[in-house]
């Protein structure tokens, strides 16, 4: 069972608002009797958090087509054209960049991405999340505003690792979050499985949260 929300709700009002910038929220999720050296068995799971993440990163989007780029701009979305991936490829700095947006690119840009930037993105999970044809940007960029990626690391780490929120969230909303997503990993590979979840503040220590 989870801790109680006036319990969470104290857990929080202790450590938030103690650094020089706003804290994330996050949730470690431990597992046992899963063995994560089969591929199968490995987690890639995408989870919208009901009431936001609280933080908008930066969103960027790799394009070859004029419209959606013009979309994107609109939208205060980077665009990243199809010139552009050789030069990154060979700045590191550059590279380095990237890593403070959310990715997204058409899907007839991933295996350029992949080729390019692969050896970047790929070992730090950060590879670009695929535009359909027959998705509005908007709602895409608005998806991935409030989603998390849930992925396991290595074939021998029993635990995954998901921000769920900053500090200054209501309580209750961070709550819900990682209600959330312990709710959709356990279904994903079984509650039976799920042997502890634990949530801190970026500079805290953790709490027991199931």
């Amino acid at each position: 069972m989870p801790i109680s929300l006036e319990e969470f709700t104290k857990f929080l009002d202790a450590n938030k608002g103690k650094r020089k910038f706003k804290q994330t929220v996050e949730v470690a999720i431990n597992f046992k009797d899963i063995d994560f050296s089969k591929q199968d068995n490995r987690l890639n799971l995408e989870v919208r958090l009901p009431n936001g993440k609280g933080k908008i990163r930066k969103v960027a989007i790799f394009s070859n087509d004029k419209s959606v780029s013009e979309a994107a701009l609109k939208l205060g979305v980077e665009v990243i054209d199809p010139s552009q991936l050789e030069a990154i490829s060979k700045d590191t700095k550059r590279q380095t960049g990237l890593l403070g947006y959310d990715l997204l690119a058409q899907a007839n840009m991933m295996a350029q991405v992949a080729r390019h930037l692969g050896q970047f993105l790929g070992p730090r999970n950060r590879m670009p999340k695929p535009v359909m044809p027959n998705m509005k940007i908007d709602d895409v960029v608005r998806g991935t505003e409030n989603t998390v990626t849930i992925r396991s690391k290595g074939k021998y780490l029993p635990t995954v690792h998901s921000i769920v929120g900053i500090e200054d969230m209501e309580a209750s909303k961070i709550y819900n979050n990682i209600i959330e997503v312990v709710n959709s990993v356990g279904a994903k590979v079984g509650q039976n499985n799920v042997k502890s979840v634990y949530v801190k503040l970026t500079m805290s220590e953790a709490v027991k949260f199931s």
